[in-house]
């Protein structure tokens, strides 16, 4: 596994607390949030102010419009994206006081990772970059963590978009690699099964997927390019650690991941493909 993929994994389930965790459900619905989607599209892009649909579909990129258009721009006549954004972090702080009681090392080093990131064609990444640095540990913790997996996530964006893949037919490619099952992602994001079929035979007839939606030779090495691109746009933050930096960051982060998993505040299997390290 390359450096920038171990620093995903180690790293990623700590960023997805955010999703899972009852703190944050709880806070979403203290703030007037209606549903757990309102409260996903909210939370996940308060920083950028009150959004609409059709820039956060374009930055969402694996989620069908209609299904964002459903929760924006109607999430902030409930509340304001500063409210959200700092119940967020609250809740999120809350939910990782479980399972890591002292991650003032790790927080430091994912600080230092993220201060090394450029945010050139990366909107989610920058926008989390200029939110303030909490005082607690376990804020920062999560806000460099947040940092770093937008800023992988927009660069997996700019990798996708460079090899002519959509958001859902880049979704079919790792579902064709066996990543995630369709069941796992469907109801998650919003594609009817016409949308679905569609992106699919188009697929079929690039040659990128068989009769039997696996990839084919041709599509596994267009998805090894873009996972080499996406690890390539991702280099900055290993660079600034070094090998042994990512080194450190694994070990101490893989336990407090695999605690998130155990404990259930991220559950494996999960729409985004996030594995237990």
């Amino acid at each position: 596994m390359t450096l920038p993929r171990r620093l995903w994994a180690a790293v990623e389930p700590l960023h997805a607390v955010m999703y899972f965790a009852p703190e944050t459900a709880a806070a979403a619905k203290a703030v007037g949030l209606r549903g757990y989607w309102m409260g996903y599209f909210a939370g996940r892009l308060a920083p950028l102010g009150p959004i609409g649909p059709a820039a956060a579909t374009s930055m969402l990129f694996g989620f069908a419009p209609a299904m964002v258009a459903r929760a924006l721009p109607d999430a902030w006549s409930f509340a304001a994206p500063s409210d959200v954004l700092d119940t967020r972090l609250a809740a999120v702080e809350e939910a990782l006081g479980r399972v890591a009681p002292d991650a003032a090392e790790l927080a430091s080093l994912l600080e230092r990772a993220a201060d090394a990131c450029r945010f050139d064609g990366r909107p989610l990444a920058a926008a989390w970059s200029a939110v303030p640095r909490p005082s607690g540990v376990l804020g920062r913790l999560w806000l460099a963590a947040t940092i770093l997996r937008e800023h992988r996530g927009d660069g997996h964006v700019l990798a996708a978009v460079h090899a002519g893949l959509s958001g859902l037919e880049t979704t079919l490619t790792h579902i064709g690699d066996g990543v995630i099952g369709r069941d796992d992602v469907q109801p998650h994001r919003g594609w009817s099964d016409e949308d679905w079929t569609q992106a699919v035979d188009g697929l079929r007839d690039r040659g990128v997927l068989d009769a039997g939606g696996r990839l084919t030779d041709a599509g596994l090495a267009l998805r090894r390019g873009v996972e080499d691109d996406t690890d390539r746009l991702a280099a900055a933050p290993v660079e600034a650690l070094g090998e042994a930096g990512v080194a450190r960051v694994v070990e101490l982060a893989v336990p407090l991941s695999r605690a998130v998993v155990d404990t259930g505040l991220v559950p494996v299997p999960n729409p985004m493909g996030v594995p237990r390290p």
